[in-house]
């Protein structure tokens, strides 16, 4: 199977520039053979997700059992489950730089890791319906007099983001005379805010409220100030498995295994009501 994984960033900037390594879309292509994936998944009886080890609530890696846990993890399973309970489900962890050019590759079928469905994506990797409601926030440090995105938009300000989310653009976007400094995983980005070498953290509001529970030394401050509705990413060539994952993402909603996730992982954290994201 020819995977043309070379050609493939000067293939897409030929074609417009609009694929970018600011999004994590870099050097990998697009399977040629039609639902290769699901039959990938209906051979050996298993799906491979690609999900996150470093984000708190959605995907964590917990150090003492050395499994992985969260939201987007137990989506995983009920999404296979739903579409054969026969199947098995590996976990494979991503980053938001990685799990575009692992999905393309070939390495996993599917990506459900915080990913906000956006136009520019959609030009590279096919989208499930919606999963999760979140819209893009802010951290500051406890002592900090930031009240909103409002208080960003000064010059000397200094605001961190992760390479390959799409929270950079927006950022540059509400505050553009703050300065965006891009760091490689929530991890670095945490530890840079708690430091001092930035005066805020940008992300979804999933993902900042996951990294501030029980950390005293942050608070997640202000109103959203962009939707980012969550979708799990396949390959474009992929329809029968997209039409398979938008079945199972229906089915949860109403037979309310949906709810119960939602009510399970974020109804006890402050600040986030958990309602709403189940809308």
């Amino acid at each position: 199977m020819a995977r043309k994984v070379n050609q493939w960033l000067a293939t897409a900037l030929t074609t417009g520039g609009m694929v970018l390594l600011a999004l994590g879309l870099s050097t990998a292509t697009a399977s040629e053979v039609k639902n290769e994936a699901y039959q990938r998944i209906q051979k050996s009886d298993q799906m491979v997700w690609g999900v996150k080890g470093d984000t708190r609530l959605m995907g964590l890696m917990d150090i003492k059992t050395g499994k992985l846990q969260g939201f987007d993890i137990d989506m995983a399973r009920e999404v296979t489950h739903h579409i054969d309970p026969k199947l098995k489900v590996k976990l494979t962890q991503v980053t938001s730089g990685t799990r575009v050019p692992m999905l393309l590759n070939g390495n996993i079928d599917a990506v459900i890791a915080t990913m906000t469905i956006t136009p520019e994506r959609q030009k590279v990797v096919a989208f499930s319906d919606p999963y999760f409601n979140a819209g893009q926030a802010i951290m500051v440090r406890k002592d900090s007099k930031i009240k909103s995105v409002k208080d960003l938009n000064k010059s000397g300000v200094r605001v961190l983001g992760v390479t390959g989310s799409n929270s950079e653009q927006n950022m540059k976007k509400a505050a553009p005379k703050a300065k965006v400094v891009s760091l490689p995983d929530y991890a670095t980005a945490m530890t840079a805010l708690e430091t001092g070498q930035g005066d805020a953290l940008t992300s979804d509001s999933g993902i900042l409220y996951g990294l501030a529970y029980g950390d005293q030394k942050v608070k997640v401050v202000g109103k959203t100030f962009t939707e980012e509705p969550y979708g799990i990413a396949l390959d474009k060539n992929n329809p029968k498995l997209q039409k398979k994952v938008n079945q199972a993402i229906k089915k949860m909603r109403k037979d309310g295994s949906y709810d119960h996730l939602v009510k399970k992982w974020f109804s006890r954290v402050p600040g986030l009501d958990w309602k709403e994201i189940a809308k």
